[in-house]
Parts: C-alpha cells; sequence; structure tokens
C-alpha cells in the first residue's frame, strides 16, 4: 500500500489491470443476476400458487413439474460456456480484453460471435477505475469510491439489457455509502442520511404526480432506489446535478432512438443516473463551484 500511495504512475497500472479483471466478473454479474432473479421469481411464484385453495390441483402440479425443472444459476455455476455451441470457455480464451482480440469476436469451437459488449465493459471499467484513483489516491475514500463504480457499472449493464435494477446490489450500495460517510470520506452523517431520502422522494414524488396526471407509469422504482444511493454517497447537494446531467443525457439518446427507430419506446434510465452519479463523483465539486461563481 505504501508503495502504490508513493508512486502514482505505479498506483494507476496496478488499478487499471485489476479493472480489466473486474470489468470480466462484471460482465458475469451483468448477464446472471437477471437469470438469479428469474429462477427465484418462478420458484417463488409456483410455491405461492400452490398454496391458493382456489387454484385447481391439477393445475399447480403442472407449473410446479415445470418450474422444478429449472436449472440453478449463481455467479460461479454453471461454469462459463458459449451460448451457441455449449464450449466450455477456457481460462486462456477468458483473459480480459485480450483473449476477445485474439479470438477475433468469436467463438473458438462455433465461431459464432461474442459481444462487443464485453469488452466495452472490461474497458471501462478498467479506465474507471485509473480515474477514480488518480482523483482520490489509494486510500480508503479511494477504494470505497472504486466499490461504487464497479457497482455503477454492473447496475448500468443490467437495465440496458432487462430495465431491471436489481434491489440486491441497490440495497447493500446505499448501507454502504450510509457507512462510509459516517466516517466522512464523502459528506458528513447527516447529510448522508439527507441524501438518501431526498434523492428517493425527488423522483418518487414527480412519478406520483406524473401518474395523477396522466395515469401512466413514467418511471421504475429502481430508478427512485438508485438516486437514493447517489445521495447516501455524494449528499444531497449533488442531486440536483445528477438529475439535470441524467435528464440532459437520457434526453439525447432517447430523442436518437426514436429517430432510429421511428416511435417512442420505454427505454432504461438508470443508466444515465449511473453515469451522471460517477461524473458528479469525481467532478461534480468542480461543476458546482464553477456554476456558483459565475454569479458571484
Amino acid at each position: 500500500m505504501q508503495l502504490l500511495q508513493d508512486n502514482m504512475g505505479v498506483a494507476l497500472v496496478v488499478f487499471i489491470l485489476l479493472g480489466l479483471c473486474v470489468g470480466s466478473f462484471l460482465n458475469v454479474v451483468i448477464h446472471r443476476i437477471p437469470l438469479m432473479m428469474h429462477y427465484e421469481w418462478r420458484q417463488e411464484c409456483s410455491q405461492f400458487l400452490a398454496q391458493q385453495r382456489d387454484m385447481p390441483a391439477e393445475h399447480t402440479r403442472v407449473l410446479t413439474s415445470v418450474v422444478d425443472n429449472d436449472v440453478s444459476v449463481t455467479l460461479s455455476l454453471p461454469a462459463s460456456r458459449c451460448p451457441h455451441c455449449a464450449h466450455k470457455i477456457k481460462w486462456y480464451e477468458n483473459i480480459p480484453l485480450v483473449s476477445w482480440m485474439l479470438l477475433r469476436g468469436r467463438c473458438s469451437d462455433c465461431k459464432a460471435a461474442i459481444g462487443i459488449r464485453y469488452p466495452i465493459v472490461e474497458l471501462a471499467t478498467a479506465l474507471l477505475s485509473g480515474l477514480v484513483i488518480y482523483h482520490f489516491g489509494v486510500n480508503a475514500t479511494g477504494l470505497s469510491a472504486l466499490v461504487l463504480v464497479w457497482t455503477l457499472v454492473a447496475l448500468t449493464g443490467i437495465d440496458f439489457d432487462t430495465q431491471l435494477l436489481p434491489d440486491r446490489l441497490t440495497f447493500p450500495l446505499a448501507g454502504l455509502g450510509l457507512a462510509v460517510n459516517s466516517q466522512g470520506w464523502f459528506v458528513t452523517p447527516t447529510q448522508s442520511i439527507w441524501g438518501l431520502l431526498l434523492g428517493f422522494l425527488s423522483l418518487w414524488i414527480v412519478v406520483k404526480l406524473f401518474y395523477l396526471i396522466t395515469k401512466k407509469h413514467g418511471m421504475g422504482q429502481g430508478d427512485f432506489k438508485l438516486l437514493a444511493v447517489l445521495g447516501a454517497w455524494l449528499g444531497p447537494i449533488m442531486l440536483p446535478l445528477i438529475i439535470l446531467l441524467s435528464s440532459l443525457l437520457g434526453s439525447i439518446v432517447g430523442i436518437i432512438l426514436m429517430k432510429i427507430q421511428g416511435e417512442s419506446k420505454p427505454f432504461a434510465f438508470g443508466p444515465y443516473i449511473a453515469i451522471a452519479g460517477i461524473v458528479a463523483l469525481l467532478y461534480g465539486s468542480d461543476i458546482v463551484n464553477w456554476y456558483l461563481g459565475m454569479y458571484v
């Protein structure tokens, strides 16, 4: 640790390489956590319906037999395989970024294309890890900021794929934000608590008003929780910046998608909140000070 603290160049190399490895793991998280959630939901629904007295037994037996054949998925099992030919991925085919380039983005067995998202997540995680360490240094604040950024990358990928922001990630991340700020690493404990509350309520109130007026749901509850997470980490003063940046970015992307698709479709807003949160984490104070300085 002392070596890394005294040599920023060495620290950047170490944490960029670590970021590549973490990015590879985040690809697994992005792919498998939704599968784990669907498996659990099917099990819970089957058990719930089997307990209902008004459900015909022959129906619940068929449902239970189908669900019982589901294959359990965890972050470690089953071993990674090609989804097209079930080729078991060897360790040297799973080296972050390098293997994808050497394989030219294709399975070594069936030559099916490997999604470009995999190296993008690995590279983005590596670069963000370097930025976080460069900004905060190798200390408790920097290491905790890495955990926040890594989790935001995972949430971004999951929301893009499924329009879900899993509670199993957002709830622990909110609790961790309160914990690290009990030591005042980013904001004071009081600011952290108010940031969490105001982060959730700011979007919750807007969406409830939108529903009362239009009778339509404009946003998922996961977005409330994600903004609450960022409030717990960064405090209430960063919430307006996060909301503004995410709204601008989401609007731009939404307009582009509308032009391409020819119609308006629901799209994930969580990734833009996450991206805005990372910007606020790294440069929020500078942006706020610059903005306030315009009126001094």
